[in-house]
């Protein structure tokens, strides 16, 4: 076998490598807490939520199956997206964990609302979120808030349900 020894020029090469990568940037500005955490498939409950395919579901169903000749006790989930509302199914080991998305309710005063359906609403510390935009499939809920808005002395009072990263308007109320 032969055995490559290093030239001055490969050594002055991978130190120019080295100063590049050296400088690191770091530009994520979450908490750095995760979206999910681990929960044993049986101990998951209806009206709980759950992650299937990747996506935060709610669940609408759980039923168990025996032990078999292979010995785990099987949960079938039915649950529906939290922002699709797609219904999605998965079977899953009792024993086993899957993860449970951190799903989290705030309710912001909703100031405005443009043509688009993107909103502005007021944050606690004062500043506004101008990025969240009325559900467009639940147009009842986008006409209600809409006439809500028209009327000059209502303060309207919006519920947003947020998790893994997306928002949605959910409802609202008078303040």
């Amino acid at each position: 076998l032969c055995a490559r020894t290093a030239t001055a020029w490969d050594q002055k090469q991978e130190g120019a490598m080295a100063d590049a990568d050296d400088t690191e940037q770091f530009e994520q500005t979450d908490s750095g807490a995760s979206g999910t955490y681990p929960m044993q498939a049986g101990l998951v409950r209806k009206n709980g939520y759950m992650v299937i395919k990747g996506r935060p579901c709610k669940v609408l169903d759980v039923s168990s199956s025996k032990t078999g000749k292979h010995g785990h006790a099987k949960c079938h989930f039915v649950a529906q997206d939290i922002f699709t509302g797609k219904k999605m199914e998965d079977l899953v080991p009792s024993s086993h964990n899957l993860s449970v998305p951190n799903v989290t309710r705030t309710d912001y005063q909703i100031i405005d609302c443009d043509e688009d359906g993107f909103c502005s609403l007021l944050l606690e510390d004062g500043t506004t979120k101008d990025d969240l935009k009325l559900p467009e499939k639940d147009t009842e809920l986008c006409d209600d808030i809409r006439a809500k808005l028209e009327e000059e002395k209502a303060d309207v009072i919006v519920s947003v349900l947020s998790s893994m990263g997306e928002e949605l308007i959910v409802a609202f109320k008078d303040a």
